[in-house]
């Protein structure tokens, strides 16, 4: 029988290191753009619950996330305001004439990136986190 010597475990180990090494940032970057890309979809669905409650009320916006959840039909199943989802934590200030949803990562240039804001023009704005 014929056993691994130090040299050949070595080396396995620093192949697996190098491997490592230049795949796991990619994974993160990757996993980073998943969360600033669901950010950015749950600040549009905020949104177009809000348009479409002002569509049915003469024009005026929810004063309250409540609103567009306890109206028949609800206009949001889910509460996304002051919630945490995928790496961003949500805000938002509604008001009858507008309303301002943000998204900011839960951990600074690990979760995301960009903080995002929308409005009631309905643009997706963004600067960098932390700035």
């Amino acid at each position: 029988m014929r056993a691994f010597t130090l040299v050949e475990i070595i080396i396995v180990v620093a192949i697996i290191a190098l491997l490592a090494s230049v795949g796991i940032p990619g994974l993160l970057r990757s996993r980073m753009s998943s969360n600033e890309a669901t950010a950015q979809a749950t600040l549009k669905t905020i949104s177009n619950s809000c348009n479409m409650f002002a569509l049915a009320h003469a024009g005026s916006y929810p004063e309250s996330e409540d609103q567009l959840r306890e109206d028949v039909p609800p206009y949001q199943n889910q509460a996304y305001c002051d919630a945490s989802l995928h790496g961003y934590d949500y805000t938002c200030d509604f008001e009858s004439t507008e309303y301002t949803a943000t998204a900011s990562p839960s951990s600074c240039g690990r979760t995301g990136s960009k903080d995002y804001t929308i409005t009631a023009s309905g643009f997706i704005t963004s600067v960098p986190c932390g700035g």
